[in-house]
């Protein structure tokens, strides 16, 4: 891509995500009188647009790899089959969160909770940030980059962990339903740590097949989303 064409695709995925996330929220919500919400979309939003714009003026081939779709006929049908059902979960998971934090008001948090949740996104879109920084390869689909000259990524995050990607985006699902005031929206971690662990599995023996040095890379790197833990 030129760099005006990802400027405009830029602008468009921005709009796009706003308009969306916004219907997403707001109609099961029933109501715009929802402060949580907005402070959601503005956090969402303001720190996609941050990273994008870090993204283009450092690394302009990696925002136009990570604005193409994470469905694609390239990658492998496992791969394919597992990001359908995340983005099904995931878009009902934040359709339920408005219908439990203030429809219907099945559960509640406390502000402390609320704070200590736009907290955890904050760390979660700076935890993503620096693994962009780290790896240039972090695209949407998975799929070996050999005309990017692709390479094992060993240090930043991934000296700690294989996927920091993946270990942060869990901040993001524990800190958005705290933010939004929706304890039952914490079990959805129930499942998507699994379909997250499902998608890390199929990139690994990707990765291990036909990526030189990263299998010896695996063995030195013992934990894949947490130290300690997995």
């Amino acid at each position: 891509m030129s760099p005006g064409t990802v400027v405009r695709a830029m602008i468009v995925q921005s709009v796009t995500g706003l308009v969306l996330t916004a219907l997403i929220l707001f109609l099961p919500a029933g109501t715009l009188a929802w402060p949580q919400g907005w402070v959601f979309l503005v956090l969402l939003i303001g720190c996609g647009l941050v990273t994008d714009v870090d993204l283009l003026r450092r690394d302009p081939a990696l925002l136009a790899a990570r604005m193409k779709s994470p469905i694609s006929p390239d990658q492998k049908p496992r791969d394919r089959a597992v990001m359908r059902v995340i983005l099904v979960f995931f878009i009902g998971w934040m359709a339920f969160i408005p219908l439990d934090a203030r429809r219907f008001g099945w559960s509640h948090a406390p502000l402390w909770a609320e704070v200590c949740g736009g907290g955890l996104m904050l760390a979660a879109f700076w935890g993503w940030s620096i693994v962009l920084r780290a790896n240039t390869f972090a695209a949407t689909t998975i799929e070996l980059q050999a005309a990017r000259g692709q390479t094992v990524i060993t240090t930043g995050p991934y000296a700690v962990v294989r996927h920091p990607l993946y270990g942060f985006t869990l901040l993001f699902m524990l800190g958005a339903p705290l933010l939004l005031g929706s304890l039952w929206g914490l079990a959805g971690l129930v499942i998507f740590i699994p379909l997250l662990a499902a998608r890390a599995l199929g990139e690994e023996a990707l990765l291990r097949a036909g990526l030189p040095g990263y299998a010896d890379y695996a063995e030195k790197v013992r934990f894949r989303f947490a130290p300690g833990i997995w």
